[in-house]
């Protein structure tokens, strides 16, 4: 019994320095470029920064450049709060897509690795030079606006949620859930990874496990909810974290638009390093609360 004890516990020696070394250039990385620069930003945020002739100088005013951000612009409290509620609702609309794709995924059809294939794609075409070329490419731009001439505009979910609101059914969780439809391109351009992380834990389940559901007389909901959501119970949390952080670093973020546009255009450094770090606790705090939350309920098992 002591063996198989000392065997377990070198096993997962071996898998944490395993970890450790595969995080180990990320951490190396952010300790030689960015750790500098980091504490730079935060010393910036209580400064005035005056730009010269190939230099700069900080002057502290302590939380001045705090107090501008909440109490004097007009747009940042604004885009804070949209920011943030369309985040939410996007983020969970992207867990429940990617984890219900990633059970279609793990079913055995012909043709399953064409499939995978194809809903990774979304995060090759949605990275580098690829989302720059999707962007500014005219003949894409093109074949957008053919497609919407000859669709003369209509919508469907405009015309269903227009039926229920004549209908009286209107109400606001409807609203909802035509927006997510309406930006399911988006979604989907969004969940490839966690597409995969899912699909990763579904395979790790043992199949002796269903046939034991089986022959005990459950049904396919029943094993769903009993099996599999607490064996990849843990890679909801994984996958939350991943969602909420690749979302705050969207290229069409409001948020880092206007920081830049403040930093860039109106060389206001300071002010700009203040909305940075509201931003960056912000989503901090988010990230903490939510993973409290969802770890409540995680099941770990060795």
């Amino acid at each position: 019994m002591k063996k198989n004890k000392n065997k377990l516990a070198g096993l997962q020696k071996r898998k944490a320095i395993s970890g450790y070394l595969f995080i180990a250039p990320f951490i190396i990385g952010f300790l030689v470029f960015m750790i500098k620069p980091f504490f730079q930003s935060l010393y910036m945020s209580f400064c005035e920064v005056t730009l010269g002739g190939g230099s700069f100088e900080q002057a502290w005013i302590g939380l001045s450049n705090y107090v501008f951000t909440f109490t004097v612009d007009p747009d940042f409290n604004r885009l804070l709060v949209e920011q943030f509620s369309a985040m939410m609702v996007d983020s969970v609309a992207i867990m429940v897509f990617s984890f219900f794709v990633a059970l279609i995924l793990n079913q055995k059809f012909k043709g399953r690795a064409l499939v995978r294939a194809i809903f990774f794609l979304p995060v090759i075409l949605s990275s580098g030079v690829i989302i720059g070329l999707e962007t500014d490419n005219a003949l894409m731009a093109q074949i957008s606006a053919s497609i919407e001439e000859t669709t003369s505009n209509i919508s469907i979910t405009d015309s269903i949620e227009e039926i229920l609101r004549t209908a009286g059914v209107g109400v606001r969780a409807f609203e909802k859930v035509f927006e997510i439809i309406d930006k399911i391109y988006d979604i989907a351009i969004a969940s490839g990874i966690q597409i995969i992380i899912f699909l990763s834990g579904l395979q790790t389940i043992s199949a002796s496990m269903y046939e034991a559901a089986d022959i005990e007389g459950c049904t396919a909901w029943e094993s769903l909810w009993k099996i599999t959501f607490p064996m990849i119970s843990n890679l909801f949390l994984v996958n939350w974290i991943y969602t909420i952080v690749d979302y705050s670093m969207r290229s069409d973020n409001d948020v880092m638009d206007k920081i830049s546009i403040v930093m860039i255009q109106q060389l206001q450094y300071g002010l700009a390093s203040a909305m940075s770090w509201i931003y960056f606790l912000i989503v901090i705090v988010i990230i903490g609360i939510s993973s409290l939350l969802i770890s409540r309920g995680v099941y770990y098992y060795d």
